[in-house]
């Protein structure tokens, strides 16, 4: 009898050790969410006042882009290379590159605080001095580093944290939970994890909850009421989606491109001069400016919401010249998202479809537009119509926002293999190491 109680004894402590490993572990995972929120609040704040500053500038002295933003591209660069590396870019290819890797010494430079620290920082400076460039990317990052360090504390399945930080971050980035979730099954993981799953939404609700705590409820783009007719409109969801899948593909091409280093003279010449060449990037998007209007600097998102709510179509320039500004920002390695200027340009494509597709509504379109432009960068169709869907409020427009989807992104692998961010995150995957000679017998 003593044995059988000795061993139930030890059975009972076994199973209480792992019950309060368990629900620390859901405590870190909801102190994360909360932490992320937190995070995304502080660099919306950030994000919104460096642009007002910015403009406030511009209308007191229009040449002012010329000096500011070149300046602002060099010592950005300067900062991301050599004070925080790999804090250059969005920030999701680290963070995916990060849950590809298993070692975790080698996984945490890119998801590390002093990285998540720079991200802040350096991502306000370029949107300080007009950069094409948006916060949502970098909150991804920002949020994968805090659960990274959180989940220090917790040792086990590492990369479920990370997995639950990026999502956390497009869910207060966008205020789009559902988005934020499928963001980290479809983009993130590529595949999902039955196990971490409640961890991960846990970590998405803190998150949300505490984004709404400090700004309410709200809608990224407003709650609109856009639908399309049946009839001659659907024939601009496929045009809509052939012209955002192919443009989306080049921007992706262009950046690949110059992140695995251009062949040949102009090449390295740009790896020798990194900074000079960030400066005539810079330098371009304020020639960019100059004629938008200053319309084309910084996330773009007051532009695209003229457009979704239908108050007027933009000028038809506007989605080119941010096309050219954004793909100057994101070649020059300034630290910086896409996810903000992605759909102020498919906004811009749909302004200059509705010359031509007079039967479907401007909010519609702009919405079928954003989807299109969004899914031909990233490649990841269900999250594109899934967070326009989400951040709008407009459940009318799911059908054809699924299609223009779909369309887009086989349109973009004409052009591109895969999305930005998976061609992206090679970059940041560890080198192997060199293989030994085999020594002579």
């Amino acid at each position: 009898m003593a044995v059988k109680a000795n061993r139930y004894a030890a059975h009972l402590a076994v199973r209480s050790k792992i019950a309060a490993k368990r629900w620390s572990r859901r405590a870190i995972f909801l102190v994360g969410g909360v932490a992320v929120g937190a995070a995304a609040v502080v660099m919306a704040f950030a994000a919104d006042r460096a642009q007002m500053g910015f403009l406030w500038a511009l209308q007191r002295a229009p040449w002012l882009g010329f000096v500011l933003t070149p300046l602002g591209f060099g010592v950005a660069t300067l900062l991301a290379r050599h004070v925080f590396p790999n804090s250059q870019g969005s920030g999701i290819p680290q963070a995916i590159a990060a849950l590809q890797i298993e070692d975790q010494e080698k996984r945490a430079p890119l998801v590390s605080l002093r990285v998540a620290a720079g991200k802040i920082v350096v991502m306000t400076l370029g949107l300080l001095c007009g950069a094409s460039t948006g916060r949502e990317g970098p909150t991804v990052q920002v949020g994968a580093a805090i659960m990274f360090a959180l989940g220090r504390l917790s040792p086990y399945r590492q990369a479920g944290f990370l997995l639950a930080g990026a999502a956390a971050g497009v869910a207060a980035a966008f205020n789009t939970p559902l988005a934020g979730i499928v963001f980290g099954i479809e983009e993130m993981s590529r595949s999902f994890e039955a196990r971490t799953s409640g961890l991960i939404i846990a970590a998405v609700i803190a998150a949300g909850l505490t984004s709404l705590a400090v700004v309410g409820d709200y809608s990224y783009f407003g709650v609109t009421t856009a639908t399309l007719p049946l009839g001659k409109a659907w024939i601009a969801v496929a045009a809509c989606a052939i012209v955002g899948g192919l443009a989306g593909g080049l921007f992706t091409r262009i950046v690949t491109l110059f992140a695995r280093g251009l062949p040949g003279a102009a090449g390295a010449a740009i790896r020798k001069y990194p900074v000079l060449f960030a400066m005539a990037c810079g330098l371009g998007v304020a020639i960019c400016g100059l004629n938008g209007d200053h319309s084309i600097y910084g996330t773009g998102y007051a532009q695209a919401r003229v457009v979704v709510h239908g108050d007027g179509a933009i000028d038809y320039w506007f989605g080119p010249l941010k096309f050219l500004a954004t793909t100057l920002s994101a070649i020059s390695g300034i630290p910086g998202g896409v996810f903000s200027p992605s759909l102020a340009i498919g906004a811009g494509i749909a302004s200059a479809f509705s010359l031509v597709f007079h039967s479907a509504p401007l909010g519609a379109l702009a919405l079928i537009g954003m989807v299109s432009y969004l899914a031909g960068v990233v490649q990841a169709p269900i999250t594109s119509f899934v967070i326009v869907s989400e951040m709008t409020n407009d459940h009318a427009m799911v059908i054809p926002l699924m299609a223009a989807a779909l369309v887009a992104n086989a349109t973009s692998k004409f052009l591109a293999r895969e999305g930005l961010y998976h061609a992206l995150a090679r970059n940041f995957h560890p080198a192997p190491a060199p293989a030994h000679p085999a020594r002579e017998a």
